[in-house]
Order: structure tokens, then C-alpha cells, then sequence
């Protein structure tokens, strides 16, 4: 980032050749916690688009809704929220307007084992 001023105002300016940024001691720290990053390649655009997807809806449906006293209170709320909400009853544009659970059962063999 480049600072300047412009009309008194302290205006941060981007460099003029964008760069995605990839942390690499957060990288490293998940690899000592025995943890694999799912970041895409540099630069690619869709790498993470699900995930910010799922974030989005969980912060609108679930975590803005109301205040949260504990820690343990919030975990457990996304718990329920996840397996009891999201993934089973759900519906998602992206898989044909089926819950996760549904789409799964219908992509899946019987005989295939998990």
C-alpha cells in the first residue's frame, strides 16, 4: 500500500499491479497443527468461492441473529445449525435446489462405502 495526501485527507492507495496474498505462516501454522489449507492456486478466482458462499449464509442466518453469551454457546449453535439445518434440509441453488444430504444420496452408489 502506498500512502499519500490528497486535500488533507491520508488516502491509501493499492499498488498498481494487484497480487493475491497468501499467508505463509498461517500456512505453516496449519501444517504444525496436522491441518491441510484448502487455498487454491495463486490467483485463482474460485478457489475458495463455496466456502465464502457457506460463510456468507451462516453469518446472515445464524450468527447475526442474535448475541451470544459463550463460546460454547456459539459452538454449539453452529453445530446444530450445520448438521441439523444446512446439510440436511437446505435447499442450494448450485446442486439443483436439493439439500446437501439429498444430492448426496442421489451421487452415490449403494454399494460405495465412505
Amino acid at each position: 500500500m502506498v500512502c499519500y495526501i490528497h486535500r488533507n485527507w491520508l488516502v491509501l492507495r493499492p499498488p498498481v499491479e494487484s497480487a493475491q496474498y497468501t499467508s505463509w505462516a498461517f500456512g505453516k501454522r496449519l501444517r504444525e497443527a496436522g491441518l491441510l489449507g484448502s487455498m487454491g492456486t495463486v490467483g485463482d478466482c474460485y478457489d475458495n468461492a463455496m466456502m465464502e458462499s457457506f460463510w456468507a449464509t451462516m453469518q446472515l442466518e445464524l450468527l447475526d441473529s442474535k448475541l451470544w453469551h459463550t463460546r460454547d454457546e456459539l459452538a454449539n449453535a453452529m453445530f446444530e445449525w450445520i448438521e441439523c439445518w444446512y446439510n440436511t434440509k437446505r435447499r442450494h441453488s448450485s446442486i439443483g435446489m436439493r439439500s446437501p444430504a439429498t444430492f448426496e444420496a442421489l451421487h452415490t452408489r449403494s454399494d460405495q462405502h465412505h
